[in-house]
């Protein structure tokens, strides 16, 4: 089975009713998809710094519960993981509040036990993070984690890059394009959308990615319902439904991913993945909240060829 890491950072989760009073959970881009993918079968690892109070302790013990890996997460003493709070309006489009800037995960590529969570990159078959990861690290961090990325990726493993952008993470917009061109350079799988995109580089979303063209799969998500896949020279467009009673569009594409890539890793060729990160988002999309119940999880079937 393929073995999956997904690098990011999951924060307390703040939802606001209709009512006003607050729901929490916990949520982040990466840890959303590292569920959805346990979830559907996959086997993943979630790799993240936390700290040693009561907060961190409840993470661990639902990722585990959800059957997602957490032997790779770090420990830092003292420390407290990062809070968001989610609005949404009538559209079930979402507003994010964050307060994370102490927040553990900040500090996985620049601490004591970073060499060996680098080496343990190579153990992996697949590889995601996203912009949102990016954001975290500082430049210092991020190139420590680039630096690891190469290695995984000489002793064989995949990147897979989702163009999660989120302003509010970057201190300028010129860092982050450095940074997701990086990113983009080495990217094996890129989950592009073209909100992020012409967001980031102000420009139409195929014109930002033409010095990146020689990305072997990639993904590109419109506004209207579907995406463009481009892969071995090939553009395919592939359709999705529209969703008329939307909830809250938190997740949505972190769902996508989590069925997209847990459908490549199995064999599916990409419409046919594609196909299934609608299905799993156009659900997600149905309920507040990052992560669905379980019991609302849509049934799909498995491929029968090994990838």
């Amino acid at each position: 089975m393929t073995r999956i890491a997904c690098i990011g950072e999951c924060m307390v989760e703040l939802v606001e009713r209709a009512d006003g009073l607050l729901a929490r959970g916990f949520g982040g881009d990466t840890l959303n998809t590292a569920v959805y993918l346990a979830r559907l079968g996959g086997s993943v690892d979630y790799l993240t710094a936390l700290g040693d109070d009561a907060w961190s302790e409840e993470m661990l013990a639902a990722w585990r519960a959800e059957g997602v890996g957490a032997d790779r997460v770090l420990r830092l003493p003292g420390r407290m993981p990062g809070l968001y709070l989610i609005q949404t309006d009538a559209n079930g489009e979402r507003r994010f509040s964050y307060w994370r800037d102490s927040a553990p995960a900040r500090d996985l590529f620049r601490i004591a036990q970073t060499p060996a969570l680098l080496d343990a990159l190579a153990s992996y078959d697949l590889i995601y993070f996203s912009g949102i990861t990016l954001s975290l690290y500082g430049e210092d961090g991020r190139a420590t984690f680039f630096t690891g990325l190469d290695r995984a990726k000489a002793g064989g493993a995949r990147l897979a890059f989702d163009t999660n952008f989120r302003p509010r993470g970057w201190p300028d917009r010129d860092l982050a394009r450095r940074a997701f061109g990086e990113a983009l350079a080495r990217a094996d799988i890129a989950l592009c959308s073209t909100e992020d995109l012409e967001m980031l580089f102000e420009q139409p979303a195929r014109d930002a990615l033409v010095p990146f063209g020689g990305i072997p799969e990639l993904v590109l998500k419109e506004q209207t319902p579907g995406c463009q896949l481009v892969c071995d020279g090939t553009m395919v467009h592939v359709p999705a439904d529209s969703i008329a009673d939307v909830v809250d569009t938190t997740a949505a594409g972190d769902s996508f991913a989590a069925a997209y890539l847990w459908a490549r890793t199995g064999g599916a060729p990409p419409p046919d993945a594609a196909r299934a990160g609608h299905r799993l988002a156009g659900t997600v999309v149905r309920y507040p909240g990052a992560i669905i119940p379980r019991g609302a999880m849509p049934a799909f079937e498995r491929w029968s060829c090994a990838r």
